[in-house]
C-alpha cells in the first residue's frame, strides 16, 4: 500500500527518494541535515544551512512548477500552510509524488510530522537533534509571565492567533498569546486595537518581516519590545535545539518589568 502523507493523500515511492526538492525552509534545513544528498532543489527562501548551493525553484507560495520538474525530483516536500493546492496538484498531475505535512499547532505535532517524514518517506533512524528538541520542549507548562502580541507583518498589521506553531513555542517559554482565542490563526488587527489589547509585551521576528529596532517598536511606546529570530520561533526542525535558549534568553523578564 502506498505511504500516506499528513493530510492522508497517497504518496507512492518505490524506494527511497533520491531527488527531492522542498518547498518548505524548516524542512529543508531537515531534509540537509538529514538527508543532504538527496536535495536537489529548493525556494529562494531557504536559508539554512547557509552553505546550501542548489538550483532556486521560485518561493514557498509560488514556486515555479517547470523549474520543479527540471531538475526531475522523485520527491516533493510541502506543507499544506506555506504552499497552494495549485502547486502541489500541478506537479501531482506531472506524475511527481508529493509529500505534504500539515501546518503544526504545536512543537510537539511539529516533531511527530518530522518522525513520520524521515522514518516513513526516508526510511531513517531518529535522529539525535530530534530527540534533543524533545526533551528540550515536551516539559510541563511554565508559569506565565507575560502576554504577548506577536506581529508577523505590517502595513497591514498580522499577529499570530490561534492555534500556530509561534504561538506555542512562545507558551512553552512561559509567555502567553493575547490573541490565542481569536478565531483567525492570523487576525488582522488595527494598530489602535493591538496598542490597547492588555499585552505587556510585543514580540518582533525578523521574518517573514523584518522587524528590527527602528521598524517596529516605535509603534508600541508604551509596551516592552523584544526583537527575536523568526527561524527560532517559526521554523521546525534542528533549530529548535538551540532556538529553546536563545528565545528563553530574549524574552527573559526584566527587573523593571516587574515594577
Amino acid at each position: 500500500m502506498p505511504l500516506k502523507d499528513d493530510l492522508g493523500a497517497p504518496v507512492e515511492l518505490r524506494e527511497r527518494p533520491r531527488r527531492v526538492v522542498s518547498l518548505v525552509p524548516s524542512l529543508t534545513e531537515v531534509l540537509a541535515t538529514d538527508a543532504r544528498d538527496a536535495l536537489v532543489g529548493v525556494t529562494d527562501y531557504c536559508t539554512h544551512p547557509a552553505d546550501l548551493d542548489l538550483p532556486r525553484i521560485g518561493g514557498s507560495k509560488y514556486p515555479k512548477v517547470s523549474e520543479v520538474l527540471a531538475v526531475r525530483p522523485d520527491l516533493v516536500v510541502a506543507n499544506s500552510e506555506e504552499n497552494r493546492p495549485e502547486e502541489v496538484a500541478a506537479l501531482r498531475e506531472a506524475g511527481v509524488p508529493v509529500w505534504v505535512t500539515e501546518a503544526p499547532a504545536t512543537v510537539p505535532a511539529a516533531l511527530a510530522s518530522i518522525r513520520r517524514l524521515l522514518g516513513e518517506a526516508f526510511d531513517l533512524a531518529e535522529p539525535e537533534w530530534l530527540r534533543e528538541a524533545e526533551r528540550l520542549w515536551n516539559r510541563d507548562l511554565p508559569p506565565v509571565t507575560a502576554t504577548a502580541i506577536v506581529p508577523v507583518w505590517r502595513k497591514p498589521w498580522i499577529v499570530v492567533g490561534r492555534d500556530t506553531f509561534a504561538g506555542d513555542v512562545l507558551r512553552r517559554l512561559g509567555v502567553a498569546n493575547a490573541y490565542a482565542d481569536h478565531e483567525e490563526r492570523y487576525p488582522r488587527p488595527e494598530l489602535d486595537e493591538l496598542q490597547a489589547v492588555g499585552a505587556d509585551l510585543v514580540v518582533l521576528p525578523d521574518e517573514p518581516y523584518e522587524f528590527t529596532a527602528d521598524d517596529g517598536p516605535e509603534s508600541f511606546p508604551r509596551i516592552r519590545s523584544v526583537l527575536v529570530n523568526g527561524r527560532f520561533l517559526t521554523w521546525y526542525g534542528p533549530s529548535l535545539v538551540h532556538a529553546h535558549a536563545e528565545l528563553a534568553a530574549a524574552l527573559e523578564p526584566r527587573p523593571t518589568d516587574q515594577a
